[in-house]
């Protein structure tokens, strides 16, 4: 009697793939009722739904997260350079609030306002007070593929852009 002829006999598993003396290898049971494959099939499924489901969305999040963080950047930038290069006479704001830049890293600064007096109003003929705060806001817009609907405000004039505002104190 062969070892192999041996191992068979003494198999638990009739079913499982035996070799016969010629070193050819046979199967009992057809492959449909082995399911053996089924499993790999349905993690292409599976992977394929959390690609659609959970990794894009979380794409949009994180670009979303990366644009907002690179605009306070550019704000935080931009009130970096007011702060440590005033002008020479604060009083005369009107004439270095038009020598200062209009966007930084590709964000525009708008309602740029310096505040005077303990009122915290716009520096004006009426409100002729010292300086002592200035203020200003950037526009972030952002472009999402698959969460539109959550991360653009639909009453917006553009849906998908959101203002960034900034207040310092003068030293």
């Amino acid at each position: 009697m062969d070892i192999v002829q041996i191992a068979c006999g003494r198999s638990r598993h009739p079913d499982v793939v035996s070799a016969r003396r010629g070193g050819r290898v046979h199967r009992r049971k057809s492959f449909i009722r082995d399911q053996r494959g089924a499993a790999a099939f349905e993690m292409l499924i599976v992977f394929g739904f959390l690609g659609v489901s959970l990794l894009l969305p979380l794409a949009d999040v994180a670009a979303a997260g990366f644009q907002f963080v690179s605009a306070w950047e550019a704000v935080r930038a931009f009130g970096q350079r007011i702060q440590y290069d005033p002008p020479e006479d604060v009083t005369n704001w009107a004439a270095w609030k038009s020598a200062l830049p209009t966007s930084v890293a590709g964000y525009p600064i708008n309602n740029l306002q310096v505040l005077c007096g303990d009122t915290m109003a716009a520096c004006s003929a009426a409100n002729s007070g010292s300086p002592k705060h200035y203020s200003y806001t950037t526009t972030v817009t952002m472009s999402p593929i698959i969460l539109t609907t959550v991360l653009c405000a639909s009453g917006n004039a553009n849906p998908c852009s959101y203002t960034l505002s900034y207040a310092q104190r003068f030293q």
